[in-house]
């Protein structure tokens, strides 16, 4: 159904036809980073997403774009859940990437949603699902939503598969560890347990440290279903929204705003600029400011 779904609207939505289309030229390189792989993509439709300004004096001047009052009227949606709209998404990253807003307008948060997220990753075994939090990379932080991609192009996939950790806590069966790879901090939540799962979540959620201004705690998060091994999350705890180059004038200047994407392991650049320039170096400065240090990470444990 999604991919009928999707060619469909690809059919009819010339603007969203084209930047998928574009897809096929953009350019992909690889880094290896303290023995893991990351991919950088240069992709100038994201500039729509890099750059956009999500503080609240522009939250207030536009129009909310996951509205349906808002969406342009050849955007269709399939309903999910009682008060979800499944959406392509005209601005991909993914060859089959889709927007899943909430029908109603309500901020962006995760901790009693989580469970919608792992319902319906199971419900999508082909796809990734991810989550941005307001201060995440979100491009619509006032109204909640998730997204998916198709699975296979993020290495941390199949990399949080073999990646050993330290476990921190347990519910029932399922497991929450973190994983040793700096300078990512990477949160694994294993569990076949839809309700174990959302418990070990939620503790996690309720412990995680939490800025005096923000409306939760800094976090993206992956899932991923299969039917033999159940559910894994991976969970990047943050501590900064976007790294110091974004804001730097001149040839210091990187237009990175990392999301769950970035920190699955595909770092997303929309300027060709920034592309021929990112290296090991770089990459490893970006990740060491946004992400939750390892070993605060560490002493969630107790």
């Amino acid at each position: 159904m999604i991919n009928q779904f999707i060619a469909s609207q690809l059919d009819q939505w010339e603007m969203a036809r084209n930047n998928y289309a574009a897809l096929s030229g953009v350019r992909v390189k690889e880094i290896d980073l303290n023995g893991i792989r990351y991919k950088v993509q240069w992709n100038p439709a994201r500039i729509v997403s890099s750059g956009a300004k999500v503080d609240a004096k522009a939250i207030s001047q536009r129009k909310c774009f996951l509205c349906a009052t808002n969406r342009p009227e050849v955007q269709e949606g399939i309903a999910w859940g009682g008060h979800y709209d499944i959406l392509v998404n005209p601005f991909p990253i993914f060859p089959r990437h889709l927007t899943i807003p909430e029908k109603e307008h309500l901020p962006q948060r995760i901790k009693e949603r989580i469970g919608d997220m792992m319902q319906l990753a199971a419900e999508l075994p082909d796809f990734t699902l991810f989550y941005n939090g307001p201060k995440c990379g979100a491009s619509a932080p006032d109204h909640a939503h998730f997204q998916a991609g198709n699975r296979g192009f993020m290495p941390i996939e199949e990399q949080c598969k073999s990646l050993q950790g330290t476990l921190l806590d347990r519910e029932g069966t399922a497991t929450l560890t973190l994983l040793d790879e700096r300078p990512r901090t990477t949160l694994l939540l294993r569990t076949k347990q839809l309700d174990e799962g959302i418990t070990l979540f939620q503790r996690l959620y309720d412990r995680l440290p939490q800025q005096a201004d923000d409306s939760e705690p800094m976090m993206n998060v992956l899932a991923l279903y299969d039917e033999a091994e159940g559910w894994n999350l991976c969970i990047f705890p943050r501590r900064k929204h976007r790294p110091d180059c974004y804001y730097a004038e001149g040839s210091e200047r990187l237009l990175s705003s990392p999301a769950s994407v970035d920190l699955g392991g595909v770092f997303i650049l929309p300027i060709e600029e920034d592309f021929n320039k990112i290296n090991a170096t770089l990459l490893e400065s970006i990740l060491k400011e946004v992400c939750l240090p390892h070993e605060q990470a560490l002493k969630l444990k107790n």
